[in-house]
């Protein structure tokens, strides 16, 4: 069916009067077994989304968005939440957060979700970068902005860090320390962080020279047990890497737990370079060198976007922002000169 289901679309589907519909969208009883079947039906086969024609038909917004991350535990989001509620607090709005535990069927329940209850718009970092599953946000006409992922489906506006230029220079900064056998581990390389922090690893490696070696690739999840088992397998090769740049930051917390249980001395017989700033990396001793981003101005920028897409009726174009990482070079990624080891001076780029 072309266009937007609504409620007389399901009962003229189903052969029975709109208030009957209404009940057993409802969920208020006293609907026949076999009516209840047919409503039912008529709305897995139209597409309806309850409260749909509602917010059509509406004169004004509900001040209210949505906001979907993949992982709640990662302490990037709750920063950048944390800019998207001050923006949206200034302007009046309401924002209800939901984690998907980067699963896309759970973020196809929470989208459905916050179109029955007729968000004004959606901020996310999905779960699936396809985007297929985003449809039904756009034929429902409800406005989007994604967080640290891409979308490919659909030009949506973006917010992004330079993952590449972070990566690449965390990387540069321990080739220059004199590290030539660095490790990375990896985030998933269908997501747009992982993809492009491993871009700039590759890069930084091939402009100053050095060999790309498999056995210092580990393909983690950006969850905190694959740093703690990239770290063990590290550990475990006869010729260790002598650093090791981690690809987020949940990765950088295994990763260091388990290079304190290894008793392999950190900063000493094994530099460290993490993506994204954690709460232990100034408690620890020696501190960690890390890549940071702007997370506040992140949220900041995605609610100001967002706004300006629920309030703004004619055509725009895609737009995207790329935020500048900046490097925290603490004690963790220290000078190696080992012998046989190339100084940073002598490295030719």
């Amino acid at each position: 069916m072309e266009g937007k289901a609504n409620i007389q679309d399901v009962a003229r589907r189903a052969n029975v009067s709109i208030a009957t519909v209404s009940r057993v969208i409802n969920n208020q009883g006293g609907v026949r077994k076999v009516t209840e079947e047919k409503i039912l039906k008529a709305i897995q086969e139209l597409g309806y989304i309850r409260n749909a024609a509602a917010r059509t038909m509406k004169s004004k917004d509900t001040k209210t968005i949505g906001v979907i991350v993949p992982d709640i535990s990662n302490p990037f989001f709750p920063l950048v939440m944390a800019g998207i509620e001050q923006k949206a607090r200034e302007k009046g709005y309401f924002a209800i957060l939901s984690s998907t535990n980067e699963s896309p069927v759970v973020e196809e329940e929470i989208l459905r979700n916050f179109i029955e209850r007729g968000v004004d718009g959606v901020i996310i970092t999905t779960a699936n970068e396809n985007g297929d599953h985003l449809k039904q946000l756009h034929e429902q006409g409800i406005p989007m902005v994604a967080v640290d992922r891409s979308i490919q489906s659909y030009d949506v506006d973006t917010v992004l860090v330079d993952n590449v230029k972070g990566s690449y220079q965390a990387v540069q900064h321990m080739i220059l320390q004199g590290h030539e056998k660095i490790a990375i581990i990896c985030g998933p390389q269908n997501t747009t962080p992982g993809r492009e922090r491993f871009i700039g690893y590759k890069k930084a490696l091939k402009d100053y020279n050095l060999k790309l070696d498999e056995r210092y690739i580990f393909q983690g999840d950006f969850g905190e047990r694959s740093g703690y088992q990239a770290a063990h397998e590290f550990y475990s090769q006869n010729d260790r890497p002598t650093a090791i740049f981690s690809s987020n930051n949940l990765m950088t917390t295994g990763c260091v737990k388990a290079i304190g249980d290894l008793d392999w001395k950190l900063g000493e017989e094994i530099s460290f370079f993490g993506f994204d700033d954690v709460d232990i990396a100034t408690f620890l001793n020696p501190k960690l060198s890390v890549v940071s981003r702007p997370m506040n101005a992140v949220g900041e920028i995605a609610f100001q976007l967002l706004h300006e897409r629920i309030h703004f009726k004619g055509e725009m174009p895609k737009r995207e922002y790329n935020l500048s990482p900046e490097l925290i070079i603490r004690d963790s990624s220290r000078l190696r000169f080992p012998k046989g080891a190339h100084t940073g001076q002598s490295l030719k780029k």
